[in-house]
């Protein structure tokens, strides 16, 4: 791994090719995020995990750092930025601040950390624990940073476990537009002490058909707005313009024409209480409305949508540490359309349609980025009729959720189940699905539901990207347990890649056809074919052409298969490195690093003479638990006996490096064989095996004819 991994959230949360014909997956972002783990640090990290319920499992990359006090974690930052966000946890019941280096300077402005929005408990929800560990701190440095430069950030006092820091270069606020009515003309208070509740109200009315102008300051409200239409609310710039509320619109009906944009409004919601409308927007917009530019952070909801919201666009947003959705139609959705926001940390479906009375048609999530759901799905298509779901990227989905799901559940009724064509195109998802506690088996990447009735939509899915998913990437499923058929399914174009168990983890009756799928470093198996109920019916996969890496079925029905397990090794004496790519520091003449691993004692690698230390490195191909090395020189008596000073190295990424044996002097002599071996200790487990050489009795080089690795001790 790079001293820093920068993460560009305009090209997503890893680096994909996307086909050409599509778009990259994700939002276009103002923003590049650097993880934790890659940063410097004198802290602690922690993971990779994927068990629920821990910190690590919760995280970016499932990975973080842990600060405790006077330490620190320094990023180098990747673009020209002048604020900066970090995705932050401190224990249950504790907040502090963090003190804030540019340059090893101390800024005089600290950054404020708090468990008070974190730690949700939803215990009515089945499978739920204690979750919603993270939250969002943001800070405006005060001063221009460059690339390059150094932001630290260190703990003074309270335990701070430190996710990810996005950088940005934020523009100076926007000004009034002309014939706009302030807030602040009808009273509104910008330090935030004063009730501004009424002077948004009396704007609101003054400025029918016009703007409503929410100038830079926070601004207090404590009770919801209503009676919201026709009129534009605009802010200075999110970093600017706050409101605090933790409920801003709730109305059941709109005649339309609202638009909200460019400030934000950041809630005091601390649980989760379903009955409370605690939402950004709860309820209706009306006929061609937009939500766009907004920062929405501490609410139950981003937005619940519900009554007549046709031809709604929602693009260009952050919803952040929502304790439930972060976007939910809620039924009767007609043409709406969201693009191109970023989603982080919510407690349950980070966007989602629910076609709860009237069905959601014609409607789309299309390049939307999504990090961290941890109750639930990344995107959630509870029923609908003709919707699309397109170049989205979904990250790291805990407990209980997939990155997308196609479902059926209905969770109440009259519920409107899928119809007509479901497009879902060109999405990538990482490190996404995740354990069912109530199934007490996995859910995929991306899963295909029949939970409470049987789908007989046009379910297309096609150009698909599924990277490191904990266990499979494709799920087919009738959730409730009553067998109810998938059908009308296609997957047309998908690279999978290092996927847990399985490829296709088919658990339903009924068939797809698979085209152009191809799949490397597959966990178990290529398929998982047990559909449940037993005995409920067969699923069927049509191989259209095009497909490889997966054609290995899984064969015992009575077990999952555990990640990594794959089917049983055909050989587990086998020389694990033979064969294999290696490369040297340096090599003499034709004595080249792919020698010692030719499966012939009497060709040898040479290292560069007279140049120690010189080092040989094998990639095994995957990590193994190795315990024992046997290293060998051609066998002839013309090979003197001499000793090695060797050191062992292990890496499971190829520039991470760890010692596994220290440097010590082995004997290699003719009169046995000119054969020595290397115990490693027990809980070894590296994929790439670096031997170091900084000494040799016999000549003034690393020298290896053969070396072995093996899984026995």
């Amino acid at each position: 791994m790079p001293a820093a991994t920068v993460v560009a959230l305009t090209a997503g949360l890893l680096t994909t090719a996307a086909p050409a014909a599509h778009a990259a997956a994700g939002a276009t972002l103002p923003f590049s995020s650097v993880e934790a783990e890659s940063a410097t640090t004198t802290g602690t990290k922690i993971g990779p995990d994927y068990t629920q319920g821990t910190l690590a499992s919760e995280a970016s990359g499932r990975q973080a750092v842990r600060l405790d006090s006077g330490q620190r974690v320094e990023f180098t930052v990747p673009r020209a930025s002048n604020a900066v966000n970090i995705a932050y946890s401190v224990p249950d019941g504790r907040s502090g601040t963090l003190d804030v280096y540019v340059n090893g300077t101390k800024l005089a402005k600290t950054l404020p950390v708090t468990s008070k929005y974190s730690y949700i408990d939803t215990g009515w929800i089945a499978g739920s624990r204690t979750h919603h560990f993270y939250d969002n701190a943001r800070l405006l440095l005060g001063r221009d940073v460059q690339a390059g430069d150094k932001v630290a950030f260190q703990s003074t006092g309270t335990q701070v476990t430190v996710d990810v820091a996005d950088f940005e270069q934020v523009a100076a606020a926007a000004g009034q537009p002309a014939g706009s009515v302030s807030v602040t003309s009808k009273g509104a208070d910008p330090s935030g002490q004063g009730d501004s509740t009424q002077a948004f109200r009396d704007a609101i009315a003054a400025a029918q058909g016009g703007v409503v102008w929410i100038p830079p300051g926070d601004y207090r409200l404590t009770s919801s707005l209503s009676g919201v239409q026709n009129v534009t609310l605009q802010g200075a710039g999110h970093w600017y313009s706050v409101v605090h509320t933790s409920r801003f619109i709730d109305q059941s009906s709109s005649s339309g024409g609202v638009h909200i944009k460019d400030f934000a409004v950041v809630g005091e919601v601390t649980e989760r209480v379903d009955s409370n409308p605690d939402n950004f927007v709860n309820g209706s917009l009306g006929p061609n409305s937009s939500v766009s530019g907004m920062w929405i952070q501490h609410m139950k909801v981003g937005l619940w949508l519900m009554g007549n919201n046709d031809n709604l666009v929602v693009e260009n947003n952050r919803i952040l540490d929502t304790t439930a959705d972060g976007l939910n139609l809620n039924g009767t959705a007609k043409g709406v359309r969201v693009r191109n926001n970023f989603l982080r940390n919510q407690g349950d479906d980070s966007l989602a349609m629910w076609s709860l009375y009237a069905p959601d048609t014609n409607s789309s999530f299309e390049n939307n980025t999504i990090s961290q759901p941890n109750l639930a799905n990344g995107i959630a298509i509870y029923g609908g009729t003709d919707i699309a779901v397109k170049n989205n990227l979904v990250s790291d989905t805990n407990a209980l959720g997939s990155g997308i799901a196609i479902s059926n559940q209905k969770f109440l009724d009259p519920f409107n189940p899928l119809a007509g064509t479901i497009t879902v195109d060109g999405n990538t998802l990482v490190r996404a699905g995740a354990m069912n506690p109530n199934w007490n088996h996995p859910m995929g990447a991306l899963r295909v539901d029949s939970y409470d009735s049987a789908i007989d939509a046009t379910v297309n899915i096609t150009d698909t990207t599924v990277t490191d998913s904990p266990y499979s990437a494709f799920e087919f499923v009738s959730g409730g347990g009553h067998g109810y058929p998938v059908r009308g399914v296609t997957v047309d174009g998908a690279t999978v890649r290092n996927t847990g168990t399985v490829v296709v983890q088919a658990e339903a009756q009924g068939a797809a056809a698979f085209r152009n799928v191809t799949a490397t470093s597959v966990g178990a198996a290529g398929i998982y074919n047990c559909p449940y109920p037993s005995g409920s019916g067969a699923f069927t996969l049509t191989d259209g052409g095009g497909n490889s890496g997966w054609s290995s079925t899984w064969s015992d029905c009575s077990a999952w298969p555990q990640p990594g397990q794959g089917d049983p090794d055909p050989d587990p004496g086998r020389n694990l490195a033979k064969g294999r790519p290696a490369t040297a520091t340096g090599s003499q003449d034709v004595y080249t690093p792919g020698k010692a691993v030719d499966g012939d004692a009497s060709s040898y690698w040479e290292s560069t003479n007279n140049a120690f230390p010189q080092s040989w490195t094998v990639d095994l191909g995957s990590a193994q638990a190795v315990r024992r090395l046997v290293l060998k020189l051609p066998p002839s008596a013309a090979w003197g006996a001499r000793t090695q000073t060797i050191t062992v190295l292990g890496s499971t990424d190829g520039s991470n490096w760890s010692t596994v044996v220290g440097p010590q002097g082995y004997r290699f002599d003719p009169a046995t064989g000119n054969t020595t071996t290397v115990s490693l200790p027990d809980g070894t487990s590296l994929r790439h095996l670096k031997l170091t050489v900084s000494a040799n009795t016999g000549w003034p080089a690393g020298q290896f004819s053969e070396v072995e690795a093996y899984l026995t001790p």
